[in-house]
């Protein structure tokens, strides 16, 4: 599609600038004012004229009348117009041409492009506070973030996944607190993150009766900073005990870090940065703390330091950036965090500016909505969350059982359950703007019909069945286009691409989800619509199945693209 739209736009600029001499217009102007039509009856491309009826002076039907005559024919598209857009219907014979032999040659490296070429994209996400098992309030972060760089990867960039564990902070000097009143060797490595989190639990409950405990836990936080053997070696094994989890997961998710950088790693990296504040006059003393006043930018003042000098999670934000700019080099940086700490981003974004560092427009915070179960906010420290683990167990067992039932015989059975049933989770997350705020049913996330993962994966293997039944046929004579199902499948095919291109530019996975439904809506039309194997003439039925493997191709590589495994058979 966006070689179409390039045609088009050539076409009108080439009229235009004989209608309407020195008129100013560019391909690009004209480029990004192409629309599609809410109806394909209308056109596949319109131009909505009263864009250009200002800058034309004249009313936009006759703008629109005068460039259609002016264009004439085109081999690539039909032109029409209604009221004040001129309307463009793609020819079955330019769909054939450069949209079915588009993805055949390119296959798995359609709608892939080089615009990230020689750059370096740092992205951090996920990075689960430890001590803490996965949550479906991590599955944001997460499942975000590993998308944003598949995309970046599938545009050319070169892609580094850092895994910022929040290991280094008073929740850790909570969490020593904790074990050390009330922790039991044995049963936290029985129970693992489980065991740790009920300590946690604990530690709240407790804290609410006595608060002297939150400064006891400051105090154990500040010995972990000053390297205090017996605090360093449980601070080492909650990390353990932690990974080891994490890793089950990352797993199920086919998701793998470049690099597992906690907020400990930059424990001492921070002092050179606070050291820069100071030369530079940014910090502030404010009832014992130090702060960079940001009130001149209508924000809240940035704590860096505590009373008692540890450190806050700013301070190490900045000297974590500094360290990616100076040993990854990159171009962006990016972070996928909750919108609730936009804030945070904001403040110390601008510190960095006023300490004189002229890349902090390559950092990036990209925020995503709350989670809630039933209208009630997660939090750890109340024990009110869904594990992931216990919900993919939950939605692995419903496909298993569903498979038992349809397809008994099926090889890798519990491979393929897997699959599906984290694919139902991942999906339903991925498939609303991810600035939504989230109300999490269970009964919607396993869902499996409608605009579902099931759905999507289910499609592709039913492309993966046709060809399998289509394996020894002779594909070479020429294609031709019978039917309107054919044309839609190619013409929602074409925009792969660009689809691509949006989804970059506006850091949003579920632009990818989205179109996965509408290829899926696509195919299964012309599935229900047009036989493919047992189409009687030699040439529709050749042109049908190079069809179904287009649709296979795009189908694969979307749902890749939104950490989406892909089985063949289901």
């Amino acid at each position: 599609m966006l070689l179409f739209k390039q045609t088009i736009a050539s076409a009108i600029l080439n009229a235009a600038n004989a209608l309407w001499q020195d008129n100013g217009l560019t391909d690009k102007e004209l480029f990004d004012m192409l629309e599609y039509p809410p109806d394909d009856t209308m056109g596949d491309v319109a131009l909505p004229c009263f864009k250009l009826s200002k800058l034309l002076r004249s009313a936009p039907p006759k703008i629109a009348s005068m460039l259609a005559e002016q264009i004439g024919e085109l081999d690539a598209a039909a032109v029409s117009v209604a009221g004040g857009y001129l309307n463009f219907k793609i020819s079955p014979a330019y769909l054939l041409k450069n949209v079915l032999t588009a993805v055949e040659t390119a296959g798995d490296r359609y709608g892939k492009n080089d615009m990230g070429e020689g750059k370096t994209v740092v992205l951090d996400y996920s990075s689960p506070n430890t001590s803490k098992p996965f949550h479906i309030g991590h599955l944001g972060t997460t499942v975000i973030g590993h998308s944003l760089k598949l995309l970046h990867e599938y545009c050319g960039y070169k892609c580094i996944g850092i895994n910022h564990l929040g290991d280094w902070g008073t929740q850790n000097g909570k969490q020593i607190v904790a074990y050390k009143r009330w922790g039991d060797k044995a049963e936290v490595e029985a129970k693992g993150c489980d065991g740790l989190v009920e300590l946690y639990v604990k530690f709240h409950e407790e804290a609410e009766k006595d608060p002297t405990l939150n400064d006891e836990a400051r105090a154990e936080f500040k010995k972990l900073e000053e390297h205090v053997p017996e605090n360093i070696e449980l601070w080492k094994w909650f990390l353990e005990i932690s990974l080891k989890e994490y890793n089950v997961t990352y797993k199920q998710l086919g998701i793998t870090f470049d690099h597992y950088m906690g907020e400990s790693f930059f424990s001492d990296k921070m002092d050179a940065q606070i050291q820069i504040m100071r030369d530079k006059g940014l910090l502030k003393l404010d009832d014992g703390a130090s702060i960079v006043d940001l009130s001149e930018y209508n924000m809240p003042p940035c704590l860096i330091l505590k009373r008692d000098g540890a450190s806050l999670y700013p301070s190490r934000d900045i000297a974590a950036a500094v360290y990616r700019k100076q040993n990854f080099g990159f171009d962006k940086c990016i972070y996928v965090t909750s919108a609730g700490q936009s804030l945070h981003f904001a403040q110390w974004f601008k510190v960095m500016e006023l300490m004189g560092y002229d890349w902090c427009d390559q950092l990036v915070h990209v925020p995503y909505g709350t989670v809630s179960i039933g209208g009630e906010k997660l939090a750890t420290r109340t024990g009110n969350v869904v594990l992931l683990k216990d919900l993919f167990r939950q939605s692995i067992e419903k496909v298993y059982e569903i498979m038992n039932e349809k397809n008994p015989d099926l090889p890798n059975k519990d491979e393929v359950a897997e699959a599906v049933g984290v694919g139902a989770i991942v999906f339903h997350y991925l498939y609303n703007s991810r600035i939504k705020d989230i109300n999490f049913m269970l009964e919607n996330a396993l869902s499996f019909e409608g605009s579902t993962g099931p759905y999507a994966q289910y499609t592709y293997a039913r492309t993966c069945s046709i060809l399998e039944k289509a394996d020894d046929m002779d594909l070479t004579g020429e294609a031709v286009l019978t039917k309107p199902e054919e044309s839609a499948l190619l013409l929602t095919l074409s925009k792969f691409p660009e689809k691509v291109l949006d989804a970059v530019a506006q850091y949003e996975p579920s632009v990818i989800t989205r179109y996965v439904i509408d290829v899926c809506t696509a195919f299964n039309r012309f599935y229900q619509a047009c036989p493919v194997v047992t189409a009687e003439d030699e040439s529709v039925r050749a042109t049908r199945v190079r069809l179904t493997r287009a649709a296979g191709h795009v189908l694969r590589n979307a749902l890749r693209l939104i950490c989406i495994k892909t089985p063949e058979k289901i």
